[in-house]
C-alpha cells in the first residue's frame, strides 16, 4: 500500500542527505551567516561537535514571525523561481539546512534584527517546535545544536572519534575563513581558541592566522583578472612543495570546492618548476559571473561545473606563471633544498653554504652522463653515420618562440596587476667567475648568484627544441638504410589516423606488408633506435585519451636537451659563460631546468653579512 510518510520520518530521511557529521551542520550554519551579511562569525564545538555546536554571527537576523517558517523544508529567502538557479549568488539556496539540522539534534536559535528592540528565541527537538518567545540578545543570530543524532542512534555509530571530527570541523572553518578573508572568524574547540582572523581582506594574513605555519610567510600573493575570472590568493615558490594536494584550497564565488579543472591550471602553471610527484602550496580565490558556473549538481555543493573549462585552466595557469616569473620567485639560499620539499631552514638557523654547494653539485653530477661533448657557442651535433641529412645548427642565437600557448609567456605589462612586483632582470647581473667548473658566479647591487651551468644550458636547449617543434618546423633526417617496425594488425587498419600524425612530427613511414611499416625519415631530435621504439609505442597506445603529439614528444625533447648540454666540470671560457647568461635571459622560464631543478639561487647581501656575523 502506498502512503505519504509522516513529517518526522520524511524529515529524518531528508536530513541524511544534508547532515552527515558535525562539520555538515557547521557548513550550513556558517553559509547562512555569510548570506546574512555577517562581518564576524564565531564557531564553537565540544567533543568534535557531537555534543555541542554553536555558531554566532552579527548578520541581519530573522524576524520573529518568520522563525517557524525558517525551519520548514524548502523554505528560503534566496531564490524564488527556477530561473534563479542559473545565476546563484548566495552560498545556500535549497532551504533544507535548518530543517535538516533540527530533525536530528536539539536546536535553539536566538536572533535579532538591527531595527528591532528585542530578539526572538525558538527551541526545536527532533523537528518539533517546543517554544517561540521574545528574548534579549545582540544583533545577529546564534544557533546552538546539541546531541547530534540523539534520535537516530544507528547514524551516530558512523561518527568518528572526537579528534577526527574536530579535525574535519577545523579544516572546514579554516577554508571558510580563507574564502571570506574580509570577515572575522573565530574557532573555539573545547573552550580553547584555535584561531582568530582579523577580517582585513588579505588572503596571506588569513592563511598565516589560520594555518600558523612559519613557511607560509614566504608565500607569494597573486592577483589579477583573466578572461572574466578574477583570481587572487597565495602560491608557493618552487622551493616549497608537498607530497600531496592537501595544502591546496580553491574557492569559487566564495564557495570552497574541489575541481580537477583548477588542478589542471595549477599543474600547467607549475610545469617544469617542480619535480614529478610534488605539489605546490596554493590558496586560490576565483570570482566570476555566477551564470558561468553550475553549483547545483550535488547536495553539499562541494562540486561545481564550469561552462568553459579551457578558459578556467588558462586563467589559473596564467595567474601562476606571471607570479612565478617575478623577481620574488627567485630561489634564495635560505629556502633552497634539494630533497623535494621536506623542510627548509628556519629563519634563526644558520645556513651552511658548503652544504648548499654540495647539494647543487650532486644535482649536476646526477644528470644523465654522455660521451657527447657540448660547447656553449655555435656548434652542431656529430651526425649519426647512418644519417645523410645535415642537422639544423644548434647555435644558441637561433630561437623560435611561436605563440602556441604551450609556454605561456608573461607580458611585462601584466605586472601592472602586481603593485611593487617586477620581473627578474638579467641585465643587472655582472659575471664574476666560476667555481668548480660547474657554477657560474654573478652579482648585482645587493645579491650574489650561483648559476648551475648544466641546468641553465638544459633550459636553453629545451626551449629551442620545443620552439622548433611547436612552430611547425618538423625537420626530418633521411636514413641511408631504412628500418622497419611491426605493429598490431588491428592498429594497422587505422593507418589514416596515426600515420599522418607521425608525419607531422617529422617521420616518413609507409606500409610494408601486413602489420609492418618501413621508416625512411625520422625527426632530427631522435636517434634511430629511439625512433623505432617511438613508432611502436605510439601505435600501441592509439586511442588513449592522452594527446601523444605533445606529451611523448616533449619527454623526448627533455632527454635530448639534457644530452646536448654542458655538464658539471666542463670548463667554460668567460665568453662562453657570458653567452650562456645572455641566452638564459631569453628563455620564457629561466628559473628552472625541464626536470624542475633551479637554474640559479640567490644569496642576498643581508644573508651573506649574517653568515659572517656582521649583523645579528
Amino acid at each position: 500500500m502506498i502512503k505519504v510518510l509522516e513529517k518526522q520520518v520524511a524529515d529524518k530521511i531528508a536530513a541524511g542527505e544534508v547532515i552527515e557529521r558535525p562539520a555538515s551542520i557547521i557548513k550550513e550554519l556558517v553559509e547562512n551567516s555569510i548570506d546574512a551579511g555577517a562581518g564576524s562569525i564565531t564557531v564553537e564545538i565540544r567533543n568534535g561537535g557531537k555534543s555541542y555546536i554553536r555558531v554566532t554571527d552579527d548578520g541581519c537576523g530573522i524576524p520573529q514571525d518568520e522563525l517557524r517558517t525558517a525551519f520548514l523544508r524548502h523554505a528560503t529567502s534566496k531564490i524564488s523561481m527556477a530561473s534563479d538557479l542559473d545565476s546563484i549568488t548566495s552560498l545556500g539556496f535549497r532551504g533544507e539546512a535548518l530543517a535538516s539540522i533540527a530533525a536530528v539534534t536539539r536546536t535553539s536559535m536566538i536572533t535579532k534584527q538591527r531595527e528591532s528592540k528585542t530578539g526572538s528565541r525558538i527551541v526545536i527537538e527532533g523537528g518539533e517546535v517546543i517554544c517561540i518567545e521574545p528574548t534579549g540578545c545582540p544583533d545577529g543570530t546564534t544557533v546552538v545544536s546539541t546531541d547530534l543524532f540523539y534520535n537516530t542512534p544507528a547514524r551516530r555509530e558512523f561518527l568518528k572519534n572526537d579528534a577526527h571530527e574536530t579535525s574535519a570541523v577545523t579544516e572546514l572553518v579554516s577554508e571558510m575563513a580563507l574564502s571570506f578573508s574580509d570577515r572575522r572568524f573565530q574557532l573555539i574547540v573545547n573552550g580553547n581558541v584555535v584561531f582568530s582572523t582579523t577580517g582585513s581582506g588579505s588572503v596571506k594574513d588569513t592563511v598565516i592566522s589560520v594555518y600558523r605555519q612559519r613557511e607560509y610567510r614566504d608565500l607569494m600573493e597573486i592577483s589579477g583578472e583573466y578572461a572574466g575570472y578574477r583570481i587572487k590568493g597565495c602560491i608557493s615558490r618552487p622551493s616549497l612543495s608537498r607530497s600531496s594536494r592537501k595544502d591546496q584550497v580553491f574557492c569559487v564565488n566564495g564557495r570552497v570546492v574541489e575541481s580537477r579543472v583548477i588542478e589542471k591550471g595549477i599543474r600547467n602553471g607549475y610545469r617544469e618548476r617542480l619535480f614529478e610527484g610534488r605539489y605546490p602550496v596554493v590558496f586560490l580565490l576565483i570570482d566570476t559571473d555566477p551564470a558561468s558556473v553550475d553549483v547545483n549538481i550535488h547536495p553539499n555543493k562541494k562540486e561545481i561545473r564550469f561552462h568553459d573549462e579551457d578558459t578556467v585552466v588558462s586563467a589559473v595557469s596564467q595567474a601562476i606563471i606571471q607570479g612565478l616569473a617575478s623577481d620574488e620567485a627567485v630561489i634564495k639560499v635560505g629556502d633552497y633544498f634539494h630533497d623535494g620539499g621536506k623542510r627548509k631552514p628556519l629563519k634563526n638557523e644558520q645556513v651552511d653554504i658548503k652544504n648548499v654547494l654540495s647539494n647543487m653539485r650532486e644535482n649536476a653530477e646526477n644528470a644523465e652522463k654522455t660521451d657527447y661533448t657540448a660547447v656553449i657557442k655555435e656548434k652542431q651535433r656529430i651526425p649519426d653515420k647512418n644519417i645523410s641529412a645535415e642537422e639544423t645548427p644548434a647555435g644558441y642565437k637561433t630561437y623560435s618562440k611561436p605563440d602556441t600557448g604551450y609556454f605561456p609567456e608573461a607580458d611585462p605589462a601584466d605586472f601592472d596587476l602586481y603593485p611593487g612586483r617586477q620581473m627578474f632582470d638579467f641585465d643587472d647581473l655582472k659575471l664574476t667567475g666560476c667555481i668548480f667548473d660547474t657554477y657560474i658566479t654573478c652579482e648585482d647591487s645587493d645579491a650574489f648568484y650561483l648559476i648551475d651551468q648544466h641546468a641553465a644550458h638544459e633550459r636553453i636547449n629545451y626551449e629551442r627544441f620545443v620552439g622548433n617543434y611547436l612552430s611547425g618546423e618538423k625537420h626530418s633526417q633521411p636514413l641511408l638504410t631504412p628500418v622497419t617496425a611491426d605493429v598490431d594488425l588491428s592498429t594497422a587498419e587505422l593507418d589514416d589516423e596515426w600515420i599522418p600524425e607521425l608525419e607531422k612530427m617529422g617521420f616518413l613511414i609507409e606500409p610494408f606488408g601486413p602489420g609492418t611499416y618501413i621508416i625512411k625519415e625520422i625527426p632530427v631530435f631522435m636517434g634511430i633506435s629511439e625512433a623505432e621504439t617511438f613508432v611502436k609505442d605510439y601505435a600501441e597506445t592509439l586511442g588513449d585519451e592522452m594527446k601523444h603529439s605533445n606529451k611523448i614528444i616533449i619527454d623526448r625533447l627533455i632527454t635530448k636537451s639534457c644530452k646536448a648540454s654542458v655538464k658539471a666540470h666542463d670548463h667554460l671560457s668567460v665568453e662562453e659563460a657570458e653567452a650562456l647568461l645572455d641566452d638564459l635571459k631569453k628563455c620564457r622560464n629561466p628559473f628552472s631546468c625541464p626536470h624542475g631543478r633551479p637554474t640559479f639561487i640567490r644569496f642576498t647581501q643581508y644573508q651573506i653579512e649574517k653568515f659572517f656575523k656582521r649583523i645579528q
